[in-house]
């Protein structure tokens, strides 16, 4: 009988290197191996973007000045707000009525009732919520919904009675601030302080114009009467609104009612625009 011989040296070089490629973790170590990569993955792209951000700010506020804000790696070069410019009517208006709305706020302990509590809750349901993160926000600025026109406009009235303008207004500067996020040309870059990028901004209304020019993004706005409408009449819809309150509760309602519920929700905006954009991660790219 004849013998049988050894496989070729080429086959055994072969079935070696084939061995050696079959893999030797199991399935779940597999899945493990791609978690790992995927999160490791996710850390450099983290990096990278704080580095980005990081390297961004710095040139921004270069020229003297600047300071790191605590607790971030934002640099910060304070722009001067209060001092060494011109005041128009439109500033001198805006910071008069974010004062008297603080003013109100110190009376609240004298003038405390659960309906007044109350009050500021319902309120701040319709104008904050509905008014400004539904409709001025989500709505209007990034028309991720539609809504029937009578409940659009609805919404949108409740965000005139939270007094951070008219909904033009609003949604061309909110517009303007995810075109140029956290730069130079942002209508309330932190790169320019913190409490600039909270609510300074606000008193100088050239602000935007100057880094941005005119409100030119949003035509679907300007060609509806109704908002043309809330332009030009703005200011008159909260002074209703504080007669009406008055009318049913007295100045205690003012006091919640205007005052308290007004700050609470003027702060939970501008903190979205200086907290949000100073602390924290952005795990993804994506333009602000």
């Amino acid at each position: 009988m004849a013998s049988i011989s050894s496989p070729p040296p080429s086959i055994k070089l072969f079935s070696k290197q084939h061995r050696s490629i079959t893999p030797s973790h199991s399935y779940s170590d597999q899945v493990r191996l791609r978690v790992l990569h995927t999160r490791t993955n996710t850390i450099t792209t983290q990096s990278h973007l704080r580095t980005r951000a990081l390297r961004n700010v710095i040139v921004a506020a270069k020229g003297g000045g600047e300071g790191r804000i605590l607790w971030s790696d934002v640099v910060a070069r304070p722009k001067k707000v209060f001092r060494g410019r011109k005041w128009n009517v439109m500033d001198i208006l805006t910071a008069s009525v974010m004062v008297l709305m603080h003013l109100l706020c110190v009376f609240a302990p004298f003038t405390f009732s659960w309906g007044c509590l109350w009050l500021v809750f319902g309120l701040w349901i319709a104008t904050g919520l509905f008014g400004i993160t539904l409709s001025f926000h989500r709505n209007l600025t990034h028309k991720s919904f539609k809504l029937p026109k009578w409940a659009e406009y609805a919404f949108a009235y409740c965000g005139v009675q939270a007094i951070q303008g008219h909904p033009i207004n609003w949604v061309s500067t909110h517009r303007y601030h995810h075109q140029y996020c956290d730069s130079e040309r942002d209508p309330h870059s932190p790169i320019e302080g913190f409490w600039f990028s909270h609510m300074n901004w606000l008193f100088d209304t050239d602000n935007i114009t100057k880094k941005c020019g005119e409100p030119t993004n949003v035509a679907d706005l300007e060609k509806q009467p109704f908002y043309r409408f809330l332009r030009t009449t703005y200011i008159l819809h909260p002074i209703a609104f504080a007669i009406l309150l008055y009318g049913l509760g007295g100045f205690p309602f003012i006091v919640w009612g205007m005052g308290v519920r007004i700050v609470w929700v003027y702060h939970i905006t501008w903190f979205v625009n200086s907290a949000c954009h100073v602390w924290g991660q952005q795990a993804w790219n994506t333009g602000g």
